[in-house]
């Protein structure tokens, strides 16, 4: 990134983890934030080590926990609606970032011929004990052999953002479909919460993106925006997590309307609080 092109944004703490505080600076010419200081690949790991780190465990300790479960459970069906209505029939998926499994498992259900990646130890192991063999890179995955590759709420949490795109291009069948869900720092909630925004997640997130830095970023690589669709439900477990930051409790009742007012105000923005990006290989 050149520096020159870069403007401060915002201050945000660890909330999670470690307590530190990351400036996020604004690239001007992709709509990007970037995570600064970014903690290099050898250090990245301890930012993991929480028990509060959903995406890595099967916990359903508390009614935060279950109701993420719940909704978790409901939209991996809707997942494997659109990937197989993308080609109109199962083919060949990867899911890079597969956590412990469970969306590889649903649409293995529904004919898919799946791999998966997942770098985290705990995840992967939790995935085993459900029959899924995941890889921990994707180095040894063969070129052009997925017709479909899935990252929900991976794309912000890789160290190297070009060469992870110029990746995706090497394993993407021609034609083949790249489906991308990240956080989206314009919307509603994330004005409104500011530096308690959840969705920022630094240092875990490292970028930060609009929907002009998805176009933009892809188009390099000759991998296209095909159309945007919405997140619905991650306004409301946004602004749980965001309470509990500002607040220091969940306040069910106001997060849900600001959740609400955000799904409410992208209906005429189009900023919703998290997008899915289906975008195709030329």
């Amino acid at each position: 990134m050149n520096k020159e092109k870069l403007e401060f944004y915002l201050e945000c703490k660890d909330h999670t983890v470690s307590n530190e505080r990351f400036t996020l600076y604004r690239d001007k010419d992709l709509d990007l934030l970037i995570t600064t200081p970014k903690p290099d690949e050898g250090s990245l790991g301890k930012y993991y080590e929480s028990e509060d780190y959903i995406s890595h465990t099967d916990a359903k300790r508390s009614v935060f926990e279950k109701l993420y479960h719940i909704v978790k459970k409901y939209s991996l069906n809707k997942k494997v609606k659109l990937i197989t209505g993308l080609n109109g029939e199962a083919g060949s998926l990867l899911d890079i970032g597969a956590g412990t499994g469970d969306f590889l498992l649903e649409a293995s259900k529904n004919d898919w011929k799946i791999e998966g990646v997942e770098p985290n130890d705990q995840a992967r192991g939790l995935a085993i004990e459900k029959g899924m063999a995941l890889q921990s890179d994707t180095a040894n995955l063969p070129a052009k052999s997925f017709d479909v590759i899935t990252m929900w709420h991976v794309l912000e949490h890789v160290p190297n953002l070009r060469a992870q795109i110029i990746e995706l291009k090497r394993l993407l069948k021609p034609q083949g479909y790249l489906i991308v869900a990240v956080p989206n720092f314009k919307s509603y909630d994330a004005n409104y919460y500011k530096s308690f925004w959840a969705a920022y997640d630094v240092p875990r997130h490292l970028w930060h993106f609009s929907k002009n830095a998805i176009k933009i970023l892809f188009d390099k690589e000759g991998i296209r925006l095909e159309k945007t669709m919405p997140l619905i439900f991650d306004s409301f477990y946004v602004s749980l997590l965001s309470e509990k930051y500002k607040n220091g409790k969940m306040n069910f009742f106001k997060a849900f309307w600001i959740g609400f007012l955000s799904n409410l105000k992208a209906k005429r923005s189009k900023q919703y609080s998290s997008h899915i990006y289906i975008l195709k290989n030329e």
